[in-house]
């Protein structure tokens, strides 16, 4: 728990804000102060709500000034717990919801921080244009908080992650000054790319404020289609066909178990049966290409080939936009079909694209050996290696004996990644809930190094000071 702050910084920082920019009514601000799936709560004296990058600065320069920490939020969307304040001021990036600009001829769209991603992706159709990246929580994450936790999503098989989206920022550093770097450059070759530092770095070493985001043209053609499988081994190998019959043009291509699928049949409202037959594994893949009636030519062409080859079992590809977005509601809730069946143990890593199968194999197999009655839900973007490995408690077990072995079972899961030259966190971020698992696997000397990049920037560790190194 961080130290308490004192009257006077209170009182300074409501000057500061003026009206409205601040509360502490517990209606108000308790909804921020609770992790959506309600694992982490916080607690914070005080809800800062600057509608301006120049009220963040005069914020974050008391804050400096008296030694003051701050939790900066956006949406509220993250997973682990890096936007859950335990004492600090609590700074919200809600009220900067402005788009400054948006240019066709640069493809490029300036947003203010609290924008909301679907904000984003209203704004670019209007000029023909989308910005390609898509969570299932695009109606309230936020570009300040896409941007600080790197976020992935599901086209990063053919756009990258969110720094290869990003072309500037705008942000407070931790002494309280704006650097602005909202520039729109696809090349800058002039010294350390200073955003690439603020991007994934979870607020710790600024607030972004605003951020110049790469649009894209609107693609003629798109095919979705759903496939059944008997394993994930079999969906590498899809994917590898499907990127090389395509010519790149593959946009998503992912992952679900058949005990996943169940969850969210049963767990979500509307939802129906992807395809006629129960199978094992499912990939939901997605292309897009720039000549009308080639992506749908092409997916065809890949999924009568796998067909005859038996690479697959069963397929659909959708015949309209409402069966696309039916298909895609089946991944999308994934997470929340879970939600009902009781605690799980959540897991958000990557391995190189070739190992996916063989961790899930491995981690499966040594899950069980702790209890075969684990209920494993494992899904996500096999095509850049990310996979969402939850380990739920046995049907009808207690969340608590499952909670309090979390952190064993964890342990051997990451072991595990390790082992693969993988990552224990792929797009979620470290925040409070991984920082510790992190330094066990990371070196020396990477450490050392953050921790000096860290330091040179924020001496007082005032930002987000649970978070990273």
């Amino acid at each position: 728990m961080t130290a308490p702050v004192p009257a006077d910084v209170i009182s300074r920082l409501k000057a500061v804000l003026g009206d409205g920019g601040w509360s502490q009514d517990s209606d108000r601000v308790g909804p921020k102060l609770v992790e959506w799936r309600g694992r982490w709560t916080g607690q914070t004296p005080l809800l800062a709500l600057p509608r301006t990058t120049a009220e963040v600065a005069a914020v974050v320069g008391l804050c400096a000034e008296s030694g003051t920490a701050i939790t900066p939020q956006g949406g509220n969307t993250g997973l682990v717990s890096g936007q859950i304040p335990q004492g600090e001021i609590l700074l919200s990036t809600e009220r900067l919801n402005a788009i400054r600009d948006i240019d066709g001829f640069d493809d490029v769209i300036v947003a203010e921080a609290g924008v909301t991603l679907a904000g984003v992706h209203e704004a670019a159709a209007k000029i023909d244009r989308r910005f390609p990246l898509g969570l299932a929580s695009e109606g309230s994450a936020t570009v300040g908080g896409v941007i600080s936790t790197n976020a992935g999503g599901t086209q990063v098989l053919r756009y990258g992650s969110t720094r290869n989206l990003v072309l500037g920022v705008e942000a407070v550093l931790p002494n309280g000054e704006i650097w602005n770097g909202l520039k729109r450059l696809r090349k800058d070759n002039t010294g350390y790319d200073l955003k690439q530092l603020l991007i994934g770095a979870e607020g710790t070493l600024g607030v972004i404020t605003a951020a110049s985001l790469k649009l894209f043209p609107v693609l003629a053609s798109r095919a979705t289609a759903f496939v059944g499988l008997t394993s994930p081994r079999e969906a590498i190998r899809l994917l590898a066909r499907a990127k090389a019959e395509t010519g790149g043009a593959v946009e998503a291509f992912e992952l679900m178990g058949r005990l996943g699928v169940a969850f969210a049949l049963k767990n979500i409202p509307g939802l129906r049966e992807p395809l006629e037959a129960v199978h094992p594994w499912y990939a939901l893949i997605e292309t897009q290409s720039g000549e009308p009636g080639a992506a749908e030519a092409a997916m065809e062409r890949l999924l009568a080939h796998a067909l005859d080859d038996g690479l697959i079992l069963d397929a659909a590809i959708a015949q309209t936009e409402a069966q696309a977005k039916a298909f895609w509601a089946v991944r999308e809730n994934q997470s929340g079909g879970q939600k009902p069946e009781g605690a799980a143990w959540k897991h958000d890593v990557s391995v190189p694209v070739s190992r996916v199968a063989d961790f899930i194999e491995q981690a499966s197999a040594a899950v069980l050996k702790i209890d075969p009655s684990l209920r494993i839900v494992a899904f996500g973007h096999v095509g850049d290696g990310n996979i969402h490995y939850d380990v739920l408690r046995a049907d009808g077990g207690s969340d608590q004996a499952h909670n309090e072995a979390r952190d064993a079972g964890s342990r051997i899961v990451h072991d595990i990644v390790a082992a693969m030259d993988g990552s224990i966190s792929a797009e979620h971020g470290l925040g409070a809930a991984k920082t510790g698992d992190a330094l066990r696997y990371k070196s020396p000397v990477e450490v050392e190094a953050l921790r000096a990049i860290r330091a040179a920037l924020d001496p007082k560790r005032i930002m987000n000071p649970r978070v990273l190194f």
